[in-house]
Parts: C-alpha cells; structure tokens; sequence
C-alpha cells in the first residue's frame, strides 16, 4: 500500500473516533477493542493502532499495558486544574501576541471561522476545532513556538468539555472583539476580551457538569478534605 494511502486512513480513524470521544458518543472508560475496530473500518492492524496512538498523544485515549486502549477519564480537580492551566498560558500568550502580531497573521484568524450554521453535535465539534484552531494561532504569534504547541495540546485535551459551552452561534463575535484589540496593538485590551472569554467558557463547562452530569461526578477530594476520594465521572 502506498504510504499517502496509508496516512489518509490512519488519519480518517483517527478522525472519527475523536470526534466520537469528544461528542460523548464514546463514554470516559470505555474499552477500545482492536478486532472490532479492525471490522467496523475494514482495514488492518497498523492504522488503527496509529490512530489510537495519536489520540493517546492528545491525553483522549489511555493505553494500559497487558490491557488494552481506553476513553481517558478526567477527574474534577484535573479539569480544573486544565482550565487554570489554559488562562495561565494563553493570558502569557495573548499579551505577546498582540505586541507582535502581524497583519498576515491577523488574515488568518479572521477565516478561522466557517461561520454559524446548526446546534447539532457534529456542528459543534467543528466549533470546538475552530475554537481550537483560533487559540493555536494566537498563541503562534507570540513568536514562542513551544508556548503555541503547549495551547494546542491543551485545547486538545479539553476538546470533550470546550464543546459543552455551545457557543457556536456567538464564537466569531467574541473572537472578532479579540482579533480587534490584537489588530491595533491593545496589550490590556487584548488580555481583557481574552479574560471574559476564559471565564465565559470555564463557567458554562462547569454549570453543564453540575447541572447534566452531576450525578457521574464524585465530590473534589480538595474541597471535601477526603483525598482517598477521586473526583471524576463514575463510569466504573
């Protein structure tokens, strides 16, 4: 098989099983099983294991030795943890860029968006990737290349809980106020629209945890003092 061959179907799995994962469709802790995925692409081994190596890169998959691939579970304080670790790395990232950003760059985030179009789960995974796509490149034009790989690996793995925000019908125009302030070189301003984004997009993962999911989520062992107690989705 000829290797571009090869590499478009690594990636077609690759593809659908993230979109599974971040959709929900695929479940924290579920199994995946190499035979059936064998069976339900219709290819051999080497790509699917290439797949899920990839998504286990990403911090979607989880390989245990001797056992097999698994959807990663994420507890509450790590989640938390990522959101935190998000607003450090893009406040850091979007200061930077917006000193040094340029109008070809500016270009590029304003086509980031393909534009509104339904509330359906595969429409809002392509926002979580536009969503995605947009942070990446404003954290590139800080000119620190390993701050830019480190935002996108985040979105990566935040990817399933950035499309609970829903935001499809009004990401363009919170980012348009963003890609204004770096246009004109707002540093303040710039962390500022950044700033009502993050709390925006913390506190809509979070309210739709308490208020869809709280029943498949344990206490956080932080708050409750008990650290014997994990906090995470109890699809055990």
């Amino acid at each position: 098989m000829p290797q571009p061959r090869k590499s478009a179907v690594k990636h077609a799995i690759y593809k659908q099983i993230r979109t599974a994962i971040i959709t929900s469709r695929m479940k924290p802790g579920e199994r995946l099983f190499i035979e059936q995925l064998k069976t339900d692409f219709g290819t051999s081994v080497t790509p699917i294991r290439d797949a899920l190596l990839m998504l286990s890169q990403e911090g979607l998959l989880t390989i245990k030795p001797r056992s097999g691939y698994y959807v990663t579970r994420v507890t509450l304080k790590e989640l938390t943890d990522m959101l935190d670790l998000r607003a450090i790395l893009e406040l850091a990232a979007v200061e930077l860029a917006a000193a040094n950003i340029s109008p070809s760059e500016i270009a590029r985030l304003e086509k980031v968006h393909a534009g509104y179009t339904t509330d359906t789960d595969e429409a809002y995974w392509r926002y979580t990737e536009e969503n995605r796509n947009f942070h990446f490149l404003v954290a590139w034009a800080s000119r620190n290349q390993e701050l830019a790989r480190q935002v996108g690996h985040l979105h990566d793995r935040l990817a399933r809980f950035m499309i609970m925000v829903h935001s499809g019908s009004k990401m363009s125009t919170i980012h348009q106020r963003l890609i204004a302030r770096l246009k004109s070189h707002d540093v303040r301003g710039a962390r500022e629209a950044l700033l009502k984004e993050l709390a925006t997009s913390r506190d809509a993962i979070l309210d739709h945890i308490i208020q869809t999911e709280a029943d498949t989520w344990h206490l956080n062992p932080e708050r409750t003092g008990n650290k014997s107690q994990q906090a995470s989705p109890s699809s055990r």
